[in-house]
């Protein structure tokens, strides 16, 4: 896997095989490892995962943080990676951004997969008093456990995934922290999720309490050209870390990959 750092560009990492490339993108409070137990299921797919802006190992970039900022930032690692045929493939946070990139209608973009995204319309309880209190989840490490554990998940995760929320969640620069929270969350991208000409899957976890089964149906898939709609049983939000095989199952269902392009000397040789 390759992995490439520069300094104005969002470190990310590039996974050779065959095609389309899933373009990986993290909610807020995750990282390019989010999809660890994902991409480990995809042998042989090729697979791009990226620490947003201000994210992780991108830490050290300066802002804006902004949903459109983290937009172009994806268009530039894609053409930095050389990546010209590909899904998209956004989780909460990472979802609006999948709808912002799409909406631009690149070429090479044959669809995006929306994993508890962030829907094209803010959810009615995305009030004020909820941008503030949800901008101090992540505030220590103690508040990011209680979060992970009472309102991001709904099953039992291994230790040590419990303890890699509690890092990617803290490893933020304060601006990025909470530019989610308290704009992105509340920014109303219909007009651009209308934009989108590509097949969009909507995957929801059932008992997802962030973006919950009825707020994706009503505040997204409405506002998609070619969507269809999956409810992951059991999970919560964080359905890439709970339920990595079954999203995996629907990824490849709707992105399967393609044979390698056959060499110009293949069946010629005596």
């Amino acid at each position: 896997m390759d992995t490439t750092q520069q300094t104005l560009l969002p470190t990310y990492d590039h996974r050779r095989g065959t095609g389309p490339t899933l373009v990986f993108l993290h909610y807020w409070g995750g990282s390019a490892r989010t999809w660890h137990l994902v991409v480990d299921r995809l042998a042989g797919r090729d697979v791009l995962t990226v620490d947003f802006r201000g994210w992780s190992r991108s830490s050290a970039l300066p802002g804006p943080y902004t949903l459109s900022q983290l937009a172009d930032d994806t268009l530039t690692v894609l053409a930095d990676a050389g990546v010209t045929d590909y899904v998209l493939v956004g989780h909460s946070m990472g979802g609006k951004v999948a709808q912002l990139v799409a909406a631009t209608r690149p070429a090479g973009l044959r669809g995006m997969v929306l994993v508890g995204s962030g829907p094209a319309k803010p959810a009615e309880q995305v009030t004020p008093e909820y941008q503030e209190a949800l901008s101090h989840a992540y505030d220590s490490a103690e508040s990011v456990a209680g979060a992970r554990d009472h309102v991001l998940t709904a099953t039992e995760l291994p230790a040590s995934v419990k303890a890699q929320i509690v890092t990617d969640s803290r490893t933020v620069t304060d601006a990025a922290r909470t530019e989610w929270p308290l704009h992105g969350i509340a920014q109303d991208i219909t007009e651009h999720t209308r934009m989108v000409s590509v097949p969009a899957l909507v995957v929801a976890g059932e008992h997802d309490q962030v973006e919950p089964v009825g707020v994706l149906r009503d505040n997204l898939v409405p506002y998609l050209s070619h969507p269809d709609f999956v409810v992951v049983p059991h999970t919560g939000h964080l359905i890439p870390l709970e339920a990595p095989a079954d999203l995996v199952d629907v990824i490849t269902a709707f992105a399967p990959a393609t044979r390698p392009s056959p060499r110009p000397d293949d069946g010629l040789r005596p």
